[in-house]
């Protein structure tokens, strides 16, 4: 919803405001002046990226219409998830959850959390981080250590797509000043005919540039920035799981560390303190 009433305000406005001043429509239709421009802007996007990069691109540019899964939907079910494991580690200790967090998806105590199972990614974080405290091989300081050293990996692969998508933002006005040049020197080609064939030919030439730019400030680069604010959302919700499990091995209770992850969430997304209470009691193994 939000990107289709972003695009109708960019369209409506540059052309609402270009028919005010008596501009023709249909002069602004060139499509070779696009394919120029989409082509050769796609063709280094191709060269400069991975096939794994691409795919996560088209990913992310499909969250545009789902929007960020990150929610406060999600945060509340993985608090409720966390907390059922604490609590289960008290009655039977770290052995008592070690059928669950080996296959999660055969854990009574995970299905009852459908959001979570969705997502491998958040999933495998999770088990891993539980089967290491399970082993006892490791202190506290040692796994807050390995849990860093895998988000920043884990950031570092989710911002390449939205700077892939950036690249090709910058990229698009200069491919609008190459067909705006070969619509010159087709112009050139041209000069000695009718008045009315050169200004066509001028007035395309023109269009390469704004629609280089256009494309460019006004989709591709509010989508790259978007895809930035997702990648730091998905940071931002591994920290909130960290933060619970940090403090579970400091030997805080398990609603304390709960509620240490829970202050961890940016506060528009945030349960309150009300609520999350409610849902830990119908989270309680």
């Amino acid at each position: 919803m939000k990107l289709i009433l972003g695009a109708m305000v960019i369209i409506g406005c540059i052309l609402g405001g270009y028919v005010w001043e008596e501009g023709k429509i249909l002069a602004l239709v060139q499509p070779a002046e696009l394919v120029i421009i989409g082509g050769s802007a796609l063709g280094a996007f191709i060269i400069s990226n991975s096939v794994h990069t691409l795919k996560k691109c088209l990913h992310g540019l499909g969250e545009l219409f789902t929007g960020s899964k990150y929610n406060r939907a999600l945060y509340t079910e993985t608090l409720s998830l966390l907390y059922a494991i604490l609590q289960k580690v008290r009655k039977e200790g770290m052995m008592g959850i070690e059928s669950d967090v080996d296959d999660p998806y055969r854990s009574p105590v995970f299905a009852r959390f459908p959001k979570v199972l969705a997502h491998k990614r958040i999933v495998d974080f999770i088990r891993d981080y539980f089967l290491i405290m399970t082993s006892g091989v490791m202190n506290v300081y040692e796994i807050e250590n390995l849990i860093e050293v895998d988000m920043e990996a884990s950031a570092h692969a989710a911002r390449k797509p939205h700077q892939a998508l950036t690249f090709l933002s910058d990229s698009l006005p200069a491919f609008g000043i190459v067909a705006a040049v070969m619509g010159v020197v087709v112009t050139m080609g041209a000069i000695g005919g009718p008045p009315e064939v050169l200004g066509h030919k001028v007035a395309a030439a023109l269009v390469g540039t704004f629609l280089g730019i256009l494309l460019s400030y006004g989709f591709l680069g509010p989508a790259a920035k978007y895809m930035e604010s997702i990648a730091e959302d998905e940071e931002q919700y591994f920290t909130c799981i960290k933060t619970c499990i940090i403090a579970h091995l400091n030997g805080y209770p398990a609603k304390m560390a709960i509620e240490f992850a829970r202050v961890s969430i940016a506060p528009d997304i945030r349960p309150s303190s009300t609520e999350l209470d409610q849902l830990l009691q119908s989270a309680k193994y």
